[in-house]
C-alpha cells in the first residue's frame, strides 16, 4: 500500500491549517487505504527561502535541510496539500517547499484541501494546479473545499467537519489511491 504525505502549508502563528491538517490526518488513517501517513507541517520543517546554488532538477543538493526534505518527499507515493488562500492564491511557504525539489514530486497524485471564506480556498487550488502539473504531478479532481472555515472550529481550535466535508475527504482519498496505482509504473520505470 502507498505512503501518503499530508503537507500543512500555513506557517503563521494562530493558523487554521494545523487543526484542518490534523483532521485530514485522522481521516486518512481512518480511510485505511494508505500503508503509512506522514503529517508534514511546514512550520516544523522550517525550510529557508530557496538557498540551493543549483537548479532543483539537477538534484545536486548542498544543504542538509534540502537533503532531509528530499528524502521525506521522495518516500511518499501521494500527497494532500492543506492550504489557505491568500490574495486569490496559495501561500509562499508552500511554493517554496515545492520549488526546493524536482524529481521527488514526479508521477505522484496530489489531493487539495483548501480553506478560506466564501470561496473556500478554491482560487488557490486552481492556481496550484499549474505548478504541480509542471512537475508531472496529477491533481485529483475530488477535493475538499472548506468555506467559512472558522465555523468548523471550536474554542480550543479543534476542527469538526460536517458530513459533506467527510464525504469529500473519502472521495479524495479513494481517487488518490486509484491514481497512485496508475502512476506507480511511471515512477519505477
Amino acid at each position: 500500500m502507498p505512503k501518503l504525505g499530508i503537507i500543512i502549508a500555513s506557517t503563521r502563528p494562530g493558523r487554521v491549517g494545523l487543526p484542518v491538517g490534523q483532521w485530514v490526518d485522522k481521516e486518512a488513517r481512518t480511510h485505511a487505504g494508505f500503508d503509512e501517513v506522514d503529517l508534514i507541517d511546514l512550520a516544523e520543517v522550517g525550510l529557508p527561502f530557496m538557498d540551493e546554488p543549483s537548479h532543483p532538477r539537477l538534484g545536486q543538493y548542498t544543504h542538509q535541510h534540502t537533503l532531509d526534505w528530499s528524502a521525506r518527499v521522495d518516500a511518499c507515493d501521494a500527497f494532500v496539500f492543506v492550504m489557505p488562500e491568500y490574495n486569490y492564491g496559495f501561500n509562499a511557504e508552500l511554493k517554496n517547499a515545492i520549488d526546493f525539489l524536482h524529481r521527488e514530486w514526479r508521477y505522484k497524485p496530489v489531493g487539495l484541501v483548501s480553506y478560506g471564506g466564501v470561496a473556500a480556498g478554491t482560487r488557490a487550488a486552481q492556481m496550484i494546479k499549474q505548478v504541480v502539473t509542471t512537475l508531472k504531478m496529477t491533481p485529483a479532481f475530488e477535493a475538499v473545499s472548506i468555506p467559512f472555515v472558522q465555523q468548523f472550529l471550536d474554542d480550543e481550535a479543534v476542527f469538526t467537519p460536517n458530513e459533506l466535508l467527510e464525504g469529500s475527504a473519502k472521495a479524495m482519498f479513494d481517487e488518490l489511491l486509484r491514481t497512485e496505482a496508475a502512476l506507480r509504473p511511471l515512477r519505477t520505470a
